[in-house]
């Protein structure tokens, strides 16, 4: 019998991008309730998400957009969801 494997979805903008590498590096997560991003605050992950988007940009990229887009991306995410209440371990 014929066995396919399911093709990932396809990243349709850079933005979308970003958040994927920020996401395998493990510098972001989401909220299990809400499902907003959230940062980790970890400088290690953040390095590693750099270094993907520099090493491996999306087609027609540069590195250094790459970078920024990364960076961009990373800087409108906080550490909290904002539909979690204040006190909440989200």
């Amino acid at each position: 019998m014929l066995m396919t494997k399911e093709r990932p979805k396809a990243i349709r903008t850079l933005r979308g991008w970003a958040i994927h590498v920020l996401q395998e590096a493990g510098a972001i997560r989401e909220c299990e309730e809400h499902g907003w991003a959230k940062d980790r605050a970890d400088p290690h992950a953040r390095e590693r998400a750099l270094d993907l988007a520099r090493q491996d940009p999306p087609t027609g990229v540069s590195p250094a957009d790459a970078v920024a887009e990364v960076r961009e991306v990373l800087d409108l995410i906080g550490d909290t969801c904002p539909e979690c209440p204040p006190d909440s371990a989200c």
